[in-house]
């Protein structure tokens, strides 16, 4: 049956901008969010990563023209700025073109603007405070109770989109059956956000133009710039064991532990042991799915039907693919619920999955391989190859971040062909100099298809 109200429950920045285009299809749209407006009240502090926003997410507000909204609010950042143990640093662009660089921004700014711009939609409808709690399969209905007043009340999926986030109260409502076989997967490694802040003239006290990663093996901090000149950092460390949160107990061990391992930027951090020691712990998970959909009455989007880990900046980056790629479905065929569904989950799961795994291979390069000398010797390579033959070799990261147009599958597949021959070449090089250039181009052109313009 066709439908032209949607409900939707979440408004994230998945689910919030997916009403904004559906809605602008002409369907009327009800949001329901458990949290207050962020626009009256902010977020708890010490809760939300920056969000790195690359070409898939610019690519979804630029589609929905809020882009210009969003600029004020980003800074770029044109590589990895590496802070190794012995205090010396180094900066590694993240592609070679000028236009390569990804963009620093706050959760909460995002989440402001997008809110700004659903509530200026007639037929789009947001409520706060709203809690969805169960969902009734049999009945195809919502249980939501009003954290205003206590009461609670029923809405229908006709159809219901779930962008819930990685603990989706929908998703989980099918739990012990096929619908859509969902599995959490935790990372046994925790984060706490802390924070630079601007220096005494407004300044920013690092590189600005650079996310700043302090990688020490099992474990690292990370930095990223805000545009009132200070800094959000995250400190990844395993839950228990050596070197983990579960040894940061004090003041005194807190101090013990950056002095060890971070000595060079524990000054810039005031509050250091309050945040480190009374911040919220954030948990880092997987969400896979066997499937997506429930005929035409539920459909899992963003984060509730593929959580990532962050380590590739990619979890608000797909969601906005999906965003993007819900809508064209439904431009081609309107309102038919169940084959809008049933093409969005054959287009899109793979591509998930395969970013998933993606951002988990990354957490190992930042914290670890990032440390190795022939890391920097594959990247120069990698770039030379990309400009000898630019429809041949992309280097995975470019193709991630900057080409909305290569889906994550596919960068993926090339990704681990092009890692293998970097690695053959440079096995026995120390500088490009010594790499077997003319071999090493020929090896990816034999190996590697061209990319379609």
């Amino acid at each position: 049956m066709k439908s032209d109200s949607v409900n939707i429950i979440g408004a994230g920045q998945c689910g919030t901008l997916t009403a904004i285009m559906l809605a602008r299809h002409g369907f009327e749209l009800n949001v329901y969010e458990r949290f207050t407006d962020p626009r009256i009240r902010d977020a708890e502090a010490g809760r939300s990563i920056n969000l790195a926003l690359a070409a898939r997410g610019l690519n979804a507000l630029q589609q929905v023209g809020i882009d210009a909204l969003i600029q004020p609010m980003l800074v770029p950042m044109r590589g990895r700025m590496l802070h190794q143990a012995d205090g010396t640093t180094s900066f590694l662009r993240y592609g070679q073109q000028e236009h390569e660089q990804i963009y620093s921004v706050t959760r909460l700014g995002l989440n402001q603007v997008l809110l700004g711009v659903a509530d200026d939609t007639p037929n789009l409808h947001l409520h706060f405070q709203q809690n969805a709690i169960a969902y009734d399969a049999p009945d195809r209905t919502v249980h939501i109770r009003n954290e205003l007043d206590g009461s609670m009340y029923q809405i229908a999926a006709e159809p219901l989109l779930a962008a819930d986030g990685a603990g989706s109260i929908i998703r989980r409502s099918f739990d012990g059956t096929g619908t859509f076989g969902g599995i959490e997967s935790l990372l046994a490694h925790a984060y706490k956000e802390l924070s630079i802040p601007a220096g005494p003239s407004g300044e920013y006290q690092l590189a600005s133009d650079a996310l700043h990663i302090w990688p020490r093996g099992g474990f690292m901090l990370i930095a990223l710039p805000n545009p009132g000149g200070d800094f959000t950092l995250t400190l990844f460390l395993s839950t228990a064991g050596n070197n983990s949160f579960g040894q940061l107990v004090d003041e005194a061990a807190v101090m013990r532990f950056f002095e060890e391992h971070f000595s060079d930027v524990a000054a810039l951090i005031p509050r250091l042991c309050d945040e480190v020691l009374h911040h919220p712990l954030g948990i880092l998970s997987t969400v896979r799915c066997r499937h997506w959909h429930d005929h035409g009455n539920v459909l899992l989007i963003g984060d509730a039907a593929h959580a990532i880990v962050p380590f590739h900046g990619q979890g608000m980056n797909l969601a906005f693919e999906d965003c993007v790629r819900l809508s064209e479905i439904v431009d081609d065929l309107g309102g038919d619920w169940p084959n809008v569904f049933a093409r969005f989950e054959a287009e899109q799961l793979a591509n998930a999955n395969a970013i998933a795994d993606m951002a988990l291979d990354n957490y190992i390069e930042m914290r670890d391989t990032v440390r190795d000398p022939k890391f920097a010797l594959r990247k120069t390579l990698s770039f030379e190859l990309e400009r000898r033959l630019p429809q041949h070799f992309i280097p995975r990261y470019s193709m991630v971040m900057f080409h909305a147009e290569i889906p994550y599958l596919l960068a993926q597949q090339r990704g681990e062909i092009q890692n293998a021959l970097l690695e053959e070449f440079t096995r026995d090089a120390n500088s490009l100099a010594e790499v077997d250039l003319p071999g090493a181009a020929d090896a990816a052109l034999s190996r590697l298809s061209a990319l379609k313009p």
